[in-house]
């Protein structure tokens, strides 16, 4: 895939996230076939399908209870690489071999997802959200990972 058209689906990606209704982090997942260019399948983090509620409503509970990232992952949103994977899932989208764009670093619960899936390259925005070495488990497991630059994380920037 040619770097500006990677850039586009960055671009998109991070449009996506917008429509999260996460209080706390707003994150968006789209998965591409990296040989024809295109958008296969894609996903942000929030409540359960159909609108349900968020974990704690209008609050965040991750952020009430004081959980670190990568901690207690049962607790909070359904996070936006589930929500790709699952989407792709019902709607008969092969994911072996395709490409993921993510606006912060996964966990690793998602992580081992998007192995498990056979995604092939994990492309991450660097600055985004960090996870807790959802990266090295999918390095570790043979996942290209590519940083790319885009928005800080505003909790470093306060």
């Amino acid at each position: 895939m040619k770097d500006k058209h990677l850039r586009i689906r960055l671009e998109q990606c991070l449009a996506l996230a917008k429509a999260s209704n996460c209080p706390r982090r707003k994150f968006g997942a789209l998965l591409l076939d990296p040989v024809r260019n295109v958008i296969l399948m894609d996903g942000y983090n929030g409540g359960p399908r159909g609108g349900g509620d968020l974990c704690g409503g209008d609050t965040c509970l991750r952020e009430t209870m004081g959980i670190a990232s990568g901690e207690r992952t049962e607790i909070g949103c359904h996070h936006a690489e589930m929500n790709v994977i699952c989407n792709a899932a019902a709607s008969g989208v092969a994911t072996a071999g395709a490409w993921l764009i993510v606006t912060g670093e996964p966990c690793m619960m998602c992580a081992k997802l998007l192995h498990h899936a056979g995604i092939a390259r994990v492309i991450v925005v660097d600055g985004g959200y960090g996870g807790a070495n959802g990266c090295e488990y999918l390095q570790g497991h043979g996942v290209e990972v590519q940083k790319l630059d885009g928005p800080r994380d505003p909790r470093l920037h306060t």
